[in-house]
């Protein structure tokens, strides 16, 4: 019986000796290809909630041991490295603006936008979303329809180890400038963070918009308006503030995104 393609790629993940066998090989590459073309992707919604394909992940790292060191050419650039960038973008239907990057193996929808940011392999840009101007999909990101990715956000790539949820901001979702989400962090459908702010799993998510506060981590709650804040922490040298993230509010469910946004940063002044 023909092992899966999963089969092959966790068996060389688990004994790398496997590589010199010419299945094994063809099964990594054959992987970071589906990745690439879209037909495969790292991480997926289900009625129960995101799933991560650790396979996909041991393909990458496996990946970059077995894809040989090469000079590009692109215009008056030169880039030296084991990942090619990304082909047929015309054909694809995705701008790509000079100098933006997207690599091999990183999938991007037809209507998306690269402004000069960088798009990173095993990750997923969907149809309309904007990343601006130096903004970075981390490796296997996961990001949805019509996000706003402004200038200089960062979404953190999180490939070790291959079982760890990848960063994931879901359809609709605004994120402003400077912001930075990492280890894995899920901001779901439709919410707005505002500028420099910053969620790591660890990073306290505080709803203070009723008369007790909740409190959440590694997760925005869908259509949330997200602003830095700061709480007091005890340490030897006294008391200080540490940072955590404030929900003050929710996008109007009653308007259509564009203008759920608009009406979210006029009533709570967000910056972006």
């Amino acid at each position: 019986m023909t092992s899966s393609l999963p089969d092959l790629v966790s068996a060389a993940y688990r004994d790398r000796a496997l590589l010199s066998q010419e299945e094994h090989r063809l099964a990594v590459f054959s992987a970071v290809a589906g990745l690439d073309d879209g037909s495969l992707r790292v991480a997926e919604k289900t009625p129960q909630g995101w799933v991560t394909h650790a396979w996909l992940k041991e393909a990458i790292l496996l990946y970059f041991s077995l894809a040989e060191m090469r000079t590009y050419e692109v215009g008056p650039f030169e880039f030296h490295d084991r990942i090619p960038l990304k082909k047929d973008l015309a054909r694809a239907g995705v701008r790509v603006v000079p100098p933006g990057v997207v690599r091999y193996g990183a999938h991007v929808e037809p209507g998306a936008v690269v402004m000069p940011g960088f798009v990173n392999i095993g990750a997923r840009v969907g149809a309309g979303t904007m990343v601006d101007t130096w903004a970075t999909v981390g490796s296997c990101a996961q990001v949805g329809k019509q996000v706003h990715l402004s200038g200089g956000v960062g979404l953190g790539g999180v490939l070790e180890p291959p079982s760890a949820s990848p960063v994931i901001v879901e359809d609709g979702a605004f994120l402003g400038s400077r912001a930075v989400v990492v280890e894995g962090v899920l901001v779901e459908e439709e919410a707005v963070l505002a500028a420099n702010t910053v969620l790591t799993s660890s990073t306290r998510i505080i709803d203070v918009t009723g008369s007790s506060p909740r409190e959440w981590k590694g997760r925005v709650p869908a259509r949330s308006v997200v602003i830095p804040g700061s709480v007091p922490k005890e340490f030897p040298a006294g008391t200080f503030g540490v940072p955590c993230a404030l929900v003050i509010g929710t996008r109007t469910a009653s308007t259509d995104r564009k203008t759920s946004l608009n009406q979210a940063l006029r009533d709570f002044s967000v910056p972006v």
